[in-house]
């Protein structure tokens, strides 16, 4: 596994199969974990494309496991982040926290991605 982030937190790691595999630890871990768990879920069943898959999360661990979106951008122009942090809210989630960092490149198909939704917010139904 090759680290890619350790902070207080969160570590995330990509398994060689390409995976990604994040343990929440820090002040409200569990709040966090438990949001991402929700929004990744809600964005799957939504068809939302450019998001990772959740495909294990563990309660007692604080762990997902997560299909990977590439690799993070090094810049991106400020118009088409915020464009693409606006096409997420189509789906019905903001983003809380959009930022470059949250922003991968997804070389199969050339598709910017987004990552990190342990702050974003379901938003009500219209």
């Amino acid at each position: 596994m090759l680290k890619v982030k350790d902070t207080l937190r969160a570590t995330v790691n990509v398994t060689f199969d390409g995976r990604v595999v994040k343990v929440y630890h820090g002040p409200k871990a569990r709040e966090r974990f438990e949001n991402e768990t929700r929004v990744l879920k809600f964005l799957e069943e939504r068809k939302c494309d450019f998001v990772p898959r959740l495909l294990s999360a563990d309660p007692k661990k604080l762990q997902i496991v997560t299909t990977s979106c590439g690799t993070r951008v090094e810049q991106i122009d400020e118009k088409r982040a915020k464009e693409l942090f606006a096409e997420l809210e189509k789906f019905g989630v903001r983003h809380d926290d959009a930022d470059p960092r949250n922003i991968t490149y997804r070389f199969s198909d050339g598709r910017f991605c987004l990552i990190d939704f342990e702050f974003a917010t379901i938003l009500p139904e219209k």
